[in-house]
């Protein structure tokens, strides 16, 4: 990692008040829309309420739509010629990750910690107190795969379109990654293998560990998230860095 150019990705990300506005605030707003409908919201649901399922879910999906936005501006930076700049220096494709990295965790933490702030303040709760810290912790850490996926697709698809793209595709993981509704049937079965499910469903492991699998909300056993997180991680990684290596190769 370079602290200068993360310092200098900070300070241009922060001049940028679309992007920092829409990582920020859409994240809470989804949650107000969802997380507070009455009569159901408040039932209990595990070692919580149906307000901290639905905030969890929320605060994962912005932190990782939020990793994907930051990261995925290599893309425009690759057609003002800034990655041509970057090709000059000693820097090396993976240290141009992890910086990226380091500068979308940081937005993904303060988009996330404000979801859960939101949440305590309208009523969210859970019994157990160490699964406040869990949660957040697993949001943060697990978005970063995502961030390597904004890389990887931002680099890859070289245009301004690549990030309308990269954020349109994680709306159909979501969907499709049983993080806005629970999932039934062969449709959950399919949704084991794409990259949002383990990342979710293994925040919600906590609050749901308990929960019989007849209601609709019950968990899978810990290794299948945990599996489906570290093998997306690894592919996302994976592709960030051979996109990046492409893309000075030819530069």
């Amino acid at each position: 990692m370079n602290p200068t150019y993360v310092r200098i990705e900070f300070s241009r990300h922060l001049r940028d008040g679309y992007n920092l506005i829409f990582a920020l605030l859409m994240p809470m707003a989804m949650y107000l829309l969802f997380g507070n409908i009455p009569s159901y919201t408040d039932q209990e649901l595990g070692f919580g309420n149906v307000k901290f399922y639905i905030m969890v879910s929320m605060a994962a999906y912005g932190a990782a739509v939020s990793t994907v936005s930051i990261a995925g501006t290599v893309a425009t930076e690759t057609m003002q010629g800034w990655g041509r700049q970057l090709a000059l220096t000693p820097m090396s494709p993976t240290t141009l990750v992890s910086s990226k990295m380091v500068v979308a965790t940081t937005v993904a933490t303060i988009s996330s910690a404000l979801v859960f702030a939101l949440g305590a303040a309208t009523g969210a709760y859970v019994t157990q107190n160490w699964i406040w810290a869990a949660a957040f912790a697993i949001t943060v850490v697990g978005s970063l795969i995502f961030a390597c996926y904004g890389i990887g697709v931002g680099m890859l698809f070289k245009s301004e379109s690549a990030l309308g793209l990269a954020a349109g595709l994680m709306v159909f993981f979501a969907f499709f990654g049983n993080v806005f509704m629970p999932l039934e049937g062969l449709m959950l079965d399919i949704a084991r293998f794409t990259p949002m499910f383990g990342y979710v469903a293994l925040i919600r492991y906590m609050q749901l560990r308990d929960v019989p699998a007849e209601t609709g909300f019950g968990v899978d056993p810990l290794w299948m998230p945990v599996t489906n997180l570290l093998a997306w991680a690894l592919i996302f990684a994976i592709f960030a860095v051979l996109a990046t290596r492409k893309v000075r190769a030819r530069q």
